[in-house]
């Protein structure tokens, strides 16, 4: 596990899925974790009483990563609370499976606004006060690199817009000793997306392994990523995607 200790994390859309394991994985590893979330304020709530359960420090910010200044004081109260921000992980997203003659431009902001314009809110936000040691850690997807699956026009572009501003991003903030990676999921069992329903056959179909992953796959990565160990890891997209780009 990564020695975390004395660190702080802020984990945008870590009220469930993904996000949950990556808040509970962090705080596991000694980190202090806030949280945002949209909706579902009793969800967040049980996130945070099972970290502070398993004696670790958390909080929930009720925060629409759709919404720059809300992200942006998401940022600043996390650094207020517990005096700094190391670790910030960029998570929230939103997918709307729909042809893309079909889509609405409001759709289309929804998911651009809150996948690619929060992140970059958040992380212009977070640079104010990450020192030498810093992580910015995006969750993008393996669709960002390499997209096979229909309906996934819009969502595919922010996430490859966002690998690009991971590479970009990361050759700015190197001289200040501050990381930047792009995590890339695949097939991943959630709520929003589960083993078992009725969209999943032709994603396990493009996944070497033929099955999907777990969202501690995910938070395992993020963990090793936001660690010591990797701190010569930066600009990279690191997928976990049981071999979907393969």
């Amino acid at each position: 596990m990564a020695n975390l200790n004395n660190k702080t994390a802020l984990v945008t859309g870590g009220s469930r899925g993904i996000g949950a394991a990556i808040a509970r994985r962090l705080a596991a590893d000694g980190a202090r974790v806030a949280i945002t979330y949209i909706r579902g304020a009793d969800a967040a709530a049980r996130v945070v009483k099972e970290i502070e359960s398993a004696g670790g420090e958390a909080i929930a910010i009720h925060a629409d990563a759709a919404d720059a200044k809300a992200v942006t004081a998401a940022v600043e109260q996390t650094a207020s609370t517990f005096g700094g921000l190391d670790i910030l992980v960029n998570n929230a997203g939103i997918l709307i499976p729909k042809p893309f003659e079909e889509t609405t431009l409001e759709e289309m902001d929804l998911v651009i606004h809150t996948n690619l314009r929060g992140v970059l809110a958040a992380t212009q936000a977070a640079l104010r006060h990450l020192k030498a040691g810093g992580r910015i850690i995006t969750i993008g997807s393996c669709v960002g690199e390499r997209n096979m699956m229909p309906v996934l026009a819009t969502y595919a572009a922010t996430k490859g817009a966002v690998k690009m501003f991971t590479q970009s991003l990361s050759r700015e903030v190197a001289p200040r000793g501050i990381t930047v990676n792009n995590i890339q999921p695949g097939p991943i069992d959630t709520d929003n997306n589960p083993a078992a329903g009725d969209w999943a056959p032709p994603q396990i179909a493009i996944t070497a392994l033929k099955r999907f992953g777990h969202v501690n796959d995910v938070a395992a990565m993020v963990a090793f990523v936001a660690g010591p160990e990797a701190s010569y890891i930066t600009g990279a997209s690191l997928t976990v995607d049981g071999g979907a780009n393969a």
